[in-house]
């Protein structure tokens, strides 16, 4: 099956979100439990993927209801909008 170039940049934006909204959610849950200490490099990997993304919008919105912290809520939000605004301007050009 052969693929246009917009089709293809469509579908590596949905897996890059996707990918990426996982990579969130999981830092969420690891952030919550304390995990052993052999799985201390993940947590790391983790916090260094997403905590930039985060603290953008930490910065942005300083939504926190006492412990809890509702950006990544919101960060998430703002990806699955930015993921449906470009694919649906990469679907005005075919």
């Amino acid at each position: 099956m052969v693929l246009d170039a917009i089709t293809q940049v469509e579908l590596f934006i949905n897996v890059f979100v996707s990918v990426y909204t996982l990579t969130v959610f999981l830092y969420v849950l690891t952030s919550w439990i304390r995990l052993p200490y052999a799985f201390s490099p993940i947590q790391r990997f983790l916090s260094d993927v997403c905590e930039p993304y985060l603290r953008l919008w930490r910065r942005i919105l300083p939504f926190s209801a006492g412990p809890l912290d509702f950006t990544p809520m919101v960060a998430i939000l703002a990806l699955m909008f930015l993921n449906r605004l470009v694919v649906t301007l990469l679907g005005g050009l075919h």
